[in-house]
């Protein structure tokens, strides 16, 4: 008898695996000179080249799905960028991607620019993190599917991010099925159909807890952090990554608190930045909410509309630390 969403997961997870391994070959590529240069062609090889295979999958297995994905191709149909382009083309081709043509690449990438709500759609984020993508760091790549509002198959491909269960192996996928559990797996395919369950922490004190948090202070307040901190006793210090890798390290266990706090007013988050991470840590038994304890709305389009700022815990940690926000005036 068949899971229900056996098949997307599936595909997700093929497709993911695909622009992981695609993304760390260009990432490896990047260098010295590259970064001095503040030079961001990498990242946007890289970006398009995601967007583009993940999108081909999609396509491919489920073509009246929308998909709301960050990028779009009109920058690279522009002359100017036609080396962009063939780069992009290039990466597909030695990828092993079946007719790849600049026409066909730029295809692929529109069929990610869905941006309202529908019943049944996809939401992509094809590099999370990209600063952290140039620094050699975190990113991820973040796929998942929403159904009625509801997120039923996440994805997150973290190819710099140790495995849970073997701390010596680089890259790892992580997988959740709405009611299904969360799992983690090697991101190399010689090891992709070994899996095992992640789960967040027990911790209930403060005292002993560990919050994580973006490396770019423009992307969470770190003044608030260290504030709520202060006030809760946390005494551990941060562990600052980029990207949806936050949300993995909180549903593994190596922290109990990721907090996304608000830097400007009236600023929504982008669903294809939390939707496959918030489904990940709610299957690992934590619970995500918005900084005044709303879940979070995904029927809104491709932004968090009615919701503010993003608070993700183990689930035994939140009420307490809603609370403190409230009473510290966060918003």
């Amino acid at each position: 008898m068949t899971k229900p969403y056996e098949s997307e997961l599936h595909i997700a997870l093929a497709a993911v695996k695909q622009a992981s391994l695609i993304c760390r070959s260009v990432q490896s590529a990047i260098t010295d000179e590259v970064l001095e240069k503040k030079d961001k062609s990498p990242v946007t090889i890289a970006d398009f080249s995601s967007q583009a295979v993940i999108c081909r999958e999609l396509l491919q297995a489920f073509p009246a799905d929308p998909v709301i994905g960050e990028e779009d191709a009109a920058e690279l149909k522009e002359s100017e960028n036609q080396e962009f382009l063939e780069k992009i083309v290039s990466e597909l081709s030695v990828a092993g991607i079946p007719d790849t043509t600049p026409e066909q690449v730029c295809s692929w990438i529109d069929h990610g620019g869905a941006k309202t709500y529908s019943n049944r759609f996809w939401t992509l984020d094809p590099i999370d993190g990209t600063k952290g993508f140039l620094r050699k760091e975190q990113y991820a790549v973040s796929l998942a599917l929403i159904v009625d509002g509801k997120i039923v198959v996440g994805v997150l491909g973290c190819p710099n991010l140790a495995c849970p269960e073997d701390q010596s192996v680089t890259g790892t996928i992580y997988y959740a099925v709405a009611g299904q559990g969360a799992f983690a797996m090697p991101l190399e395919p010689d090891n992709s159909q070994v899996s095992s369950p992640i789960h967040s922490t027990t911790t209930q004190d403060f005292s002993e807890s560990r919050f994580c948090e973006s490396v770019e202070s423009g992307h969470s307040s770190h003044g608030h952090s260290q504030q709520i901190a202060a006030q809760l006793g946390i005494e551990k210090d941060p562990r600052r990554l980029d990207s949806q890798a936050k949300y993995a390290i909180v549903g593994q266990g190596e922290a109990d608190i990721y907090m996304r706090l608000p830097t400007r007013a009236g600023y929504r988050e982008k669903i294809w930045d939390h939707a496959a991470g918030v489904l990940l840590v709610e299957e690992a038994g934590g619970t995500v909410t918005d900084i005044h304890g709303k879940p979070l709305e995904f029927d809104q389009g491709y932004e968090l509309a009615n919701n503010q700022g993003v608070i993700v815990t183990n689930g035994l940690l939140h009420p307490k630390l809603i609370q403190t926000l409230k009473e510290l005036g966060i918003s």
